[in-house]
């Protein structure tokens, strides 16, 4: 029945858009240069690991340049980038704790790439967790979200969604001047925040490029629109500096490093200081406080046009190094110090070869973490209490991540596309202390995983000429057990804490999607139908014990589920200057689960289940300078609910989280061909709402005002 239903949605969405096509058709203006204007990506690396037009994939994809993210959306940081994307909804935990959920999965369920390098790695959390937040969004110069399964090409994690941001590169002045630079500055009201970049670029002798740039970030605390929310603002400090040395014109060398500090990023809803929304309730603890600093550096060796059988060739050496530090104080005034630090070094190799059997894409890929963690305990009076076994997950740990794939795209004719894919992937977990919940003793615990996934897509371009495609296939994905899952001790939900649980097998799914893709001169649509089948999902489950309070949760395979929805998402200028545009989500699912300590499965909607969720918007190119738009977010009643959506009280309110719909006005002009002006009024009616599952509400009214110089 769902797959009929989704068969018929996908036929719908054919006729209606060939409609939308024939009419837009004589409305062709071939002189269409707006940068700004709403459409589909032009070109999108992440998908096939190489440059393709979109409408050459297979896959639903979204894509935002550097401009859209700070003169147009006004992104505030990396996950709010996709705030208005279909198919996605964008849970935060605190006000520096983003995590979008994308086709029903959040957390290490999705992946994230920084110049395709893995942010993800073995310490992620289940659930929405905050390390997209470590990625400072003025950095990025395009950054392309592909939707499903990436597992063939990506390995482990990236199951709802896999996102890439990707850095600019000096090379990339608009004028002949060997210099050049940015100076930008975001404020914002109901954030009362500050934000401030400087960047510069310098090329000498046409072959040598460097560009550096700092951000710093002050947010004071949130005004929703029930009032002040104390103690829910941070502090930001990050800093990146990228050379680029070109051998010839298809060989470059490129070194970059990148880091970003938060300072003070409270947890506010596990605290005295949450705000209560529509009878959630409100933490005991005085303080719970994240630190985050996340650096990376990595050297690249690309070259293209090569004589031989390899036609492309790409080599990353990489290290990243991931810190958490946590201070809670409880209600009974005893406090801990908890944290880990991973150190990841990485190695990849890419080459492409195109051949008369098709263009072949393939490689090897090497990740390993070396987790040190660690948590102490003060008594009331701040005298030093206990050193725990563990901090939040083992301590003395190791994780070693190889995946070898190949991808070959097949001309089957001048229209249709077959692109055939697969994986080999090795996973080791390794650890030398890790605290045995059954003894309350230290332990060693080694496992590992071997995993097969493939992949078979078509894209048939329907009208190449006009624009218009139509795609579908299937593709496997899988997600490893990782530390968090294997040995995390640790606060979960409301009033639960995690213990660890080594017998996990990995989770698997299967993916089958069909859509089409249309960009014409007026009007660019892209619609698509997914049904996600899920086995072995690893879900928590309470074990019927309290520790320090709180009720104990174990990890187990629980079993079958599936998620399915219809996306789309539309953009028409029917008249010159003109463009009305807008998107739909429709979502459901549900996996087996222990709701109880019972060992019975029990079929349940999955864990914050996306609301029917739209938008819709006018937007008016004023001048060939300036735009102005007012769109509206709407979303229904959030009340399909788990036991553990209905347990997380601090969150979800009772019966689910209320629907809402929110008026933004926004615009922007060019004073001069280095000054951009944008301002915006979010929440035009200072309505008080909090997107679902969220620890906190939105903020209220808002006005924003930013002001980009680039020279």
């Amino acid at each position: 029945m769902i797959k009929e239903t989704c068969c018929s949605f996908c036929l719908f969405v054919l006729v209606a858009g060939a409609a939308m096509w024939c009419g837009g058709q004589s409305l062709v203006n071939t002189n269409r240069t707006d940068e700004a204007a709403v459409k589909l990506p032009d070109v999108v690396v992440t998908a096939s690991r190489s440059n393709k037009r979109a409408l050459d994939l297979p896959y639903a994809t979204s894509s935002f340049s550097g401009r859209d993210i700070t003169d147009y959306k006004l992104s505030r940081t990396t996950p709010e980038i996709l705030r208005e994307v279909p198919g996605v909804m964008v849970q935060k935990t605190g006000h520096a704790q983003g995590s979008p959920y994308i086709r029903g999965f959040t957390g290490f369920r999705t992946l994230f790439l920084i110049d395709g390098i893995r942010l993800n790695n073995s310490v992620f959390r289940d659930g929405p967790n905050q390390y997209w937040g470590t990625v400072d969004p003025y950095l990025i110069d395009d950054f392309e979200l592909v939707k499903g399964p990436s597992s063939v090409m990506y390995g482990s994690d990236g199951i709802g969604g896999t996102v890439n941001a990707l850095t600019g590169s000096p090379f990339d002045l608009k004028s002949e001047n060997p210099y050049g630079g940015r100076l930008y500055y975001r404020y914002s009201t109901a954030e009362d925040s500050n934000i401030f970049r400087a960047e510069g670029k310098l090329v000498m002798d046409g072959k040598f490029g460097v560009q550096a740039g700092v951000t710093y970030k002050d947010f004071g605390d949130l005004e929703t629109g029930s009032g002040h929310v104390e103690n829910s603002g941070y502090t930001e400090l990050d800093f990146d500096i990228k050379a680029e040395y070109r051998f010839s014109d298809d060989a470059r060398l490129i070194l970059a490093h990148q880091n970003v500090n938060q300072d003070d990023a409270w947890r506010t809803h596990k605290t005295i200081y949450g705000q209560s929304f529509s009878g959630t309730s409100i933490g005991n603890e005085k303080r719970r406080v994240l630190d985050q600093n996340r650096s990376l550096s990595y050297a690249k060796f690309e070259q293209e046009e090569i004589d031989g059988f390899v036609d492309e060739l790409e080599v990353t050496i990489s290290h990243q190094l991931q810190s958490e530090t946590r201070h809670r104080i409880k209600s009974d005034l005893s406090s801990e110090y908890q944290g880990f630090d991973v150190n990841t070094y990485g190695a990849n190799v890419q080459a492409l070869s195109d051949t008369k059997s098709g263009e072949w894409i393939y490689g090897i890929d090497y990740y390993r973490d070396y987790v040190d963690s660690y948590k102490n305990k003060y008594n009331s009076d701040g005298s030093f209490k206990s050193r725990s076994i563990q901090g939040p997950v083992a301590d003395d740990a190791i994780y070693d991540n190889l995946g070898v794939y190949v991808q070959d795209t097949i001309a089957l004719h001048d229209k249709v596309d077959l692109i055939l894919g697969g994986r080999y992937t090795y996973i080791n977990a390794d650890s030398d202390k890790y605290q045995d919940p059954a003894t309350g003793k230290e332990a060693s615990m080694s496992e590992d995983w071997h995993n097969l996934a493939g992949s078979a897509r078509v894209v048939y371009r329907v009208l190449p000429e006009q624009g218009v495609s139509l795609f579908g296939g299937v593709s496997q994905g899988f997600r490893a057990p990782n530390l968090s899952d294997l040995t995390r001790l640790d606060t979960a939900r409301s009033n639960e804490i995690e213990t660890p649980c080594t017998d996990l097998d990995p989770e698997e799914f299967l993916c089958y999607e069909a859509g089409i893709k249309i960009e014409a001169e007026r009007l660019t649509m892209s619609a698509s139908c997914f049904y996600t089948d899920i086995s072995d999902m690893i879900v928590r489950t309470p074990t019927g014990r309290i520790v320090d309070g709180d009720q104990e949760v174990t990890k187990k395979n629980g079993g079958d589920g599936y998620v399915h929805g219809i996306e789309l998402y539309s953009a028409y200028e029917f008249i010159d200057d003109w463009t009305l545009w807008g998107g739909l989500t429709w979502m459901y699912g549900a996996v087996d689960t222990y709701p109880t300590s019972d060992p019975e499965k029990v079929t349940e909607v999955i864990d914050r289940l996306m609301p029917l969720t739209g938008t819709l918007g006018l937007r008016w190119n004023a001048t060939d300078r300036c735009w102005i738009e007012t769109f509206v977010a709407m979303a229904d009643k959030a009340d399909k609910l788990s036991t553990r959506d209905k347990s997380d009280t601090q969150r979800i309110p009772p019966g689910g989280t209320p629907g809402y719909a929110v008026f933004t006005l926004r615009g922007g002009c060019r004073i001069t061909d280095q000054l951009n002006l944008s301002v915006a009024c979010e929440n035009i009616g200072d309505k008080n709402y909090r997107i679902h599952g969220s620890g906190l509400n939105e903020s209220g009214r808002n006005f924003i005002l930013a002001a980009d110089y680039r020279f």
